[in-house]
């Protein structure tokens, strides 16, 4: 494990226990010299201790030179032993690690009685090492699966947030496509009675004519320049969709849900020509979303719908009451990640989640223009 992927912690309780264990294997090792600290003993746990606190070395100096000194100075350098081979352990170099082991092992059948790892107990030194090889890969693997379970969640969270991105690119050019059949609608009304005003051209001022031939004119290139925008946004497959209604088709949306089995109470308030084209096409997309919505994860609860199109905001609510989810339903899409750009994108606010005892709330609020943004005259 490199030091940048340890915690700081981890790092310091290391330092300490490689500098407590060195000073171990000099206390040890000048008790088996005759209390002598100045002598090849000390120099090797030094060196040894330095070889595991120095992460820049090359992976392999640490063991060795702890093999070494176990090998001929025997158990008062086993301590340090133990560290270098749980490191090979940790990072997936058990065959090197075993064979460290064995070769320290084997070194000492013939060290001197005093320091022999095979005295007073014949295996306990090589018990030792079994577990220090054990605890080694248990914790080098543990390592490795907590990596991988970060890599995997912040993969999953850049995936989410392309969905989300992708979701709410779709929601906006389904908001263009939907103002361009509200728009086009509008401008082909203009240039019609236009072009019946201009057939009556001789009965009309020439200023008054000009201007009709003018508007007539801007109107039709208008039009020209929608369909370009539509045929810049068309996506495969876009043909397929059913044209989206337009808002008296409220009321059909929720006679269909009743038909389909959903107990709908549909409130109105105010006409909905006081509302912009844009805020019923967004009243039509929240409203299906909502049904949608309860009729997967609440079927057959009653649901209550709100709709107010009056000033200062068109506002509208959906709440279904508790209920049991639909059976073979789709997994949830994104939705609402749409629907709240496009709310957002209108100046309003969107709000979903718990409300009361099990229900779920789905309510937009999205304020009307001002008086001169949406009455005012416009000029070329």
């Amino acid at each position: 494990m490199s030091r940048k992927e340890t915690s700081p912690w981890m790092v310091y309780g290391r330092y300490g226990l490689v500098l407590l264990l060195t000073a171990t294997a000099v206390q040890n090792g000048a008790a088996t010299a005759d209390a002598q600290y100045v002598n090849a003993r000390t120099a090797a746990a030094l060196l040894c201790g330095a070889a595991l606190l120095v992460r820049r070395l090359a992976w392999f100096i640490a063991p060795l030179s702890a093999t070494a000194a176990t090998g001929v100075w025997g158990w008062p350098m086993l301590p340090l032993l133990l560290v270098a081979v749980f490191d090979l352990a940790a990072q997936r170099r058990a065959v090197v690690a075993a064979g460290c082991c064995v070769a320290v092992l084997a070194a000492n059948t013939v060290a001197p009685t005093a320091v022999s790892l095979w005295r007073p107990q014949q295996y306990g030194a090589g018990l030792f090492l079994l577990l220090a090889v054990v605890g080694g890969l248990w914790l080098g693997n543990r390592h490795r699966l907590v990596q991988a379970l970060d890599t995997q969640v912040e993969h999953l969270r850049i995936e989410r947030e392309l969905r989300e991105e992708s979701a709410r690119a779709a929601e906006r050019s389904r908001i263009a496509a939907e103002m361009h059949d509200v728009l086009a609608h509008r401008l082909s009304l203009i240039a019609l009675h236009t072009g019946v005003l201009a057939t009556k051209a001789d009965a009309l001022p020439a200023p008054v004519g000009e201007r009709l031939t003018l508007l007539r004119t801007a109107s039709t290139e208008a039009l020209t320049d929608l369909r370009d925008i539509l045929g810049a946004l068309h996506t495969p497959h876009a043909g397929a969709n059913p044209p989206v209604p337009v808002l008296r088709d409220v009321h059909e949306l929720c006679e269909q849900a009743r038909a389909a089995g959903q107990q709908v109470d549909l409130h109105t308030h105010g006409r909905s020509e006081d509302a912009p084209a844009a805020h019923r096409l967004a009243l039509y997309r929240l409203l299906q979303e909502g049904l949608t919505n309860a009729r997967k994860h609440a079927f057959g609860a009653p649901v209550s719908v709100r709709v107010d199109y009056g000033s200062p905001a068109t506002v509208v609510e959906v709440i279904n009451a508790p209920g049991v989810p639909a059976t073979g339903t789709a997994p949830s899409g994104y939705g609402l990640v749409g629907l709240r750009e496009r709310v957002r994108a209108l100046g309003g606010h969107l709000s979903a989640g718990p409300h009361g005892a099990g229900s779920w709330r789905l309510a937009a609020r999205i304020p009307h223009p001002a008086p001169t943004e949406q009455n005012g005259p416009h000029t070329p």
